[in-house]
């Protein structure tokens, strides 16, 4: 979509994967509230956690495919029977009430990052939108509760991967023809480092004696998370932060360090644990020229005002008409003739 290549794609979000990567790819990404969209056929990881939800360039784009895949389906349980807004026909919202908690944004984000979000916030307030802090006291354990909770589901929901039903199995080792042979060859050879690692979290987290210290535990704090959004939703019409703590990572960068691909999701994995729509919109570049990406948090299915209020702002600061040229952080328009 960022090249050109495509005008709308699909994504699935477990804890930031629709809108993190349209904040590094400077496009429109967004989240829609849990059951909103079907997720049949969709493979599960996390099954609390997982939305499919589009990629656009623009907003206008996004809110059309949405409106494509949105509603209710026989196939998906959990898909929700509330009627589909039109939300290609939003109309931009100019003067919301956008609450930023300030107080989480303190530490850990890039000042190329930071910077930039404080410049789309200052958008906002020019466009005429009414900017207040908001407390979010539990958006701190966002990450760890996340990590808890996704790592179990996938444990559980990959547990049929075993190379007998479907999917991948190892070819038969005449050494080991055994059925625990091909299982252990299957899981080897069919999930990579990643998984492995995550189904042993989540494994660990589900085991007897440990259940109730780490599973339960971090449901309980999903609640509050929860719990805070909906105070605030008292009164403000959105949350805005960033969409990601830094900007795009050079690929195999953070391969040898899991714990810095985690630390990642600290914007993003709250609206998975509490089920509510985010949006990313492009809101500027850092001093490398790479995109930054502004988040917007709403209600459960009011992606209608996220779609407003991420069009308004797209008015004033249309930074999806800057794409870079491929392989650097140089506008398109600016890069020199060869």
């Amino acid at each position: 979509v960022a090249a050109r290549l495509a005008p709308v794609a699909l994504g699935s979000d477990t804890g930031g994967s629709i809108r993190q990567p349209a904040a590094f790819c400077g496009i429109v990404g967004l989240k829609p509230t849990y059951g909103r969209v079907s997720r049949y056929g969709l493979l599960a990881f996390a099954s609390s956690l997982d939305q499919i939800g589009p990629f656009g360039l623009t907003v206008a784009d996004a809110a059309a495919l949405l409106q494509a895949i949105a509603g209710p389906d026989p196939r998906d349980a959990t898909s929700a029977a509330s009627a589909v807004p039109a939300f290609d026909a939003a109309e931009p919202l100019r003067k919301p009430t956008i609450g930023v908690p300030w107080a989480i944004l303190e530490n850990g984000v890039d000042a190329g990052v930071a910077s930039a979000f404080e410049a789309a916030i200052e958008t906002l307030r020019g466009m005429g939108a009414t900017v207040v802090d908001v407390p979010l006291p539990h958006a701190e354990y966002a990450v760890p509760t996340y990590y808890i909770v996704a790592p179990a589901e996938a444990s559980s929901n990959l547990a049929r991967y075993d190379g007998v039903r479907y999917a991948y199995r190892a070819p038969l080792d005449e050494k080991d023809a055994t059925l625990d042979g091909m299982y252990d060859r299957t899981r080897h050879e069919g999930f990579g480092d990643e998984v492995k690692r995550r189904i042993m979290l989540g494994t660990y987290a589900l085991s007897a004696g440990y259940y109730d210290a780490y599973y339960l535990k971090a449901q309980q704090v999903r609640t509050l998370i929860r719990n805070d959004y909906d105070a605030a939703f008292e009164q403000v019409d959105a949350v805005a932060m960033p969409t990601t703590p830094t900007t795009a990572f050079r690929l195999g960068e953070r391969a040898d360090d899991p714990l810095q691909l985690y630390v990642g999701d600290v914007f993003t994995a709250s609206a998975n644990l509490t089920g509510l729509p985010a949006v990313s919109v492009p809101c500027g570049r850092d001093d490398a020229g790479l995109p930054v990406g502004l988040q917007l948090i709403g209600r459960a299915f009011d992606e209608g005002t996220l779609i407003g209020i991420g069009a308004a702002y797209e008015e004033q600061a249309p930074w999806w008409r800057e794409a870079p040229a491929a392989g650097t952080g140089i506008p398109r328009d600016e890069v020199p003739a060869s």
